[in-house]
């Protein structure tokens, strides 16, 4: 059974930092790409950062250059740096398989003050 738990959201101002951190159990860390997926208020979920089972990453265009995403295998966790947050970055992020899984943690909360 997939069990995602993220954490490390919080509430930030323009130009601010934070990291996320998700630990992942089950055998989905170990046999597929993970990601970060965001949903804001009134939109749907998407997928902002991924990481393939080795190190190539891709990102959406909206956060590329400010966000990074990175896993640590033998910890099972995959973080997001994210840098010079803006308040449109204000959401619940997430984090998944590429293709996501049906299983989905409780998110965490990331706002972005102007």
């Amino acid at each position: 059974q997939v069990q995602l738990v993220e954490s490390g959201g919080g509430l930030v101002q323009a130009g601010g930092s934070l990291r996320l951190s998700c630990v992942a159990s089950g055998s989905i860390f170990s046999t597929a790409g993970m990601g970060w997926y965001r949903q804001a208020p009134g939109k749907q979920r998407e997928l902002v950062a991924e990481i393939a089972t080795g190190t190539r990453t891709n990102y959406a265009d909206s956060v590329k250059g400010r966000f990074s995403i990175s896993r640590a295998n033998a910890k099972r966790t995959v973080y997001l740096q994210m840098n010079r947050l803006q308040p449109e970055d204000t959401a619940v992020y997430y984090c998944n398989a590429v293709p996501p899984s049906p299983s989905w943690g409780q998110g965490t909360q990331v706002t972005v003050s102007s």
